[in-house]
């Protein structure tokens, strides 16, 4: 079972009991070919982009349903052979939400990686570095840190020693 979406125009002088009765047609065809209809919207009279048949509007009505592709190829036959369809468009819909699923799943593997968030802790005032102490000790944060490098460990003295000899 696949999802489609099937967006037909109907002239918009068509009687509404005589376009109800073809998405009956079209309803039962899909239950028979052991499909489902989810939804059914009906947008109402719209202005086409350009005319078609002499048309300058129509009836736009929007079915989603999940069904095999041969009760599409019967459906779009059928919405070809009707006199009071203007035109129609039958798209797949099931990949694009196979799509926007996995990209989803990706987001959230993502998200599960990432650390929690740290609450920061109430920020003092900023105090003078002591002497050996490095100054991002007691730097805000936030606030740019100037770098410094480190102090150098203190090198031991070293002992000459002579040799005498005796």
């Amino acid at each position: 079972m696949r999802v489609y979406e099937e967006l037909f125009i109907v002239k918009p002088d068509a009687v509404e009991e005589e376009v109800d009765g073809f998405l009956d047609q079209l309803k039962t065809l899909i239950t028979h070919g052991e499909g489902t209809v989810d939804k059914v919207d009906r947008w109402g009279i719209r202005k086409l982009a350009y005319r078609v048949s002499k048309y300058a509007e129509g009836q736009y009505i929007l079915m989603q349903f999940s069904s095999s592709p041969e009760s599409v190829k019967e459906i779009e036959r059928r919405l070809r052979v009707t006199d009071m369809v203007i035109k129609f468009i039958t798209v797949r819909i099931d990949e694009k939400q196979k799509k926007i699923d996995k990209r989803k799943k990706a987001r959230e593997k993502r998200a599960a990686r990432r650390p929690a968030p740290q609450a920061a802790a109430p920020s003092a005032p900023a105090m003078p570095a002591l002497p050996g102490e490095p100054a991002a000790a007691h730097a805000i944060p936030g606030a740019p840190v100037a770098e410094h490098p480190a102090p150098a460990a203190p090198v031991p003295a070293t002992v000459a020693v002579e040799e005498t000899k005796g």
